[in-house]
């Protein structure tokens, strides 16, 4: 049932997609414009998600759901930082290439996929993963992309996500609820995150050569690896730990954690890459490629995570 809801979901915010990229493809908008939308996304509608996703009721149950999903995401970093320094030993890969592997596209498509298939009251557990995957990212993944450490904690202490996060979590765990009109403000603009994160993928896609894209060989091993080997091995492992049955919902709360793991390559990497210019052109190529091939990838590891 719930990879038939993905499945169709997914498909929707494709089709979404497709309306962006036919937007500039018929010579209505620009490739560029797309980043009017990115501007929306980052700095007020995925922290309007993240806010409302914490106006539930605290219970003792959802206190240990969130800490578990808090875990759960720690673990799977540590586990995706071992299994790309393995394989780079094999691979011999680059920073951007590593960094794709890791970091997961998880703030824009976790939160709508997670609202259409399971219901909004589950997003507060896809917001544990999009802190956590925060924190490295500026620190471990722009160290890999950029080709040196360094640690950005400006980005990070003034990541309007980060500090939607915060005031969500202590407005939890205090039990307060935002005032009735606000409160429906921020959730009707929270719901908007998928139509417009697509709307801007199609966008972006648009302006760029696939055919080009898919000549290198080298660029669907990462798929292959991203998409389905890693959380493919993260599945095996969710099942043979016995996790989920810490908590009686523990089951959707690994799965929650699997989706943000089994979306495509971070854009974020992508933005790194122009900032620092490091492989512009390949770490493009990965995140779209990514993208297109998720909506196979992903129902079918949700059916193999729910056998």
């Amino acid at each position: 049932m719930i990879t038939l809801l993905l499945t169709k979901q997914i498909v929707q915010l494709f089709l979404i997609m497709l309306c962006g990229y036919l937007l500039v493809r018929a010579g209505l908008l620009k490739s560029s414009d797309s980043k009017v939308l990115s501007i929306l996304i980052v700095y007020i509608i995925c922290p309007c998600t993240i806010l409302n996703a914490f106006q539930i009721s605290f219970t003792p149950e959802t206190a240990n759901n969130f800490l578990l999903s808090f875990a759960c995401a720690i673990s799977i970093h540590v586990l995706l930082f071992v299994i790309v320094y393995l394989l780079s030993n094999v691979f011999h890969f680059t920073g951007i290439e590593k960094a794709s592997l890791i970091y997961s596209n998880a703030g824009n498509l976790i939160i709508p996929l997670v609202t259409a298939v399971l219901g909004e009251e589950w997003v507060i557990y896809a917001s544990a993963f999009m802190v956590v995957q925060l924190f490295i990212i500026w620190t471990h993944g722009k160290s890999l992309v950029e080709g040196k450490w360094a640690m950005d904690m400006k980005s990070i202490l003034t990541n309007v996500n980060l500090f939607a996060c915060l005031i969500g979590l202590v407005l939890f765990l205090l039990h307060l609820q935002l005032p009735g009109i606000l409160k429906d403000t921020v959730k009707s603009l929270g719901s908007t995150i998928g139509p417009v994160s697509m709307m801007m993928l199609g966008m972006i896609l648009a302006g760029v050569d696939l055919v080009q894209m898919v000549k290198g060989k080298r660029i669907w091993l990462i798929t292959f690896l991203k998409m389905i080997a890693i959380p493919g091995l993260v599945i095996v492992i969710m099942k043979l730990s016995g996790i989920a049955s810490l908590t009686p919902d523990g089951q959707t709360i690994l799965f929650i954690s699997l989706m943000a793991t089994m979306t495509p390559a971070a854009t974020t990497i992508t933005q790194m890459a122009q900032l620092y210019d490091k492989e512009v052109s390949y770490a493009t190529a990965i995140n779209t490629i990514t993208t297109i091939v998720c909506l196979a990838t992903m129902p079918l590891l949700t059916m193999l995570y729910y056998l």
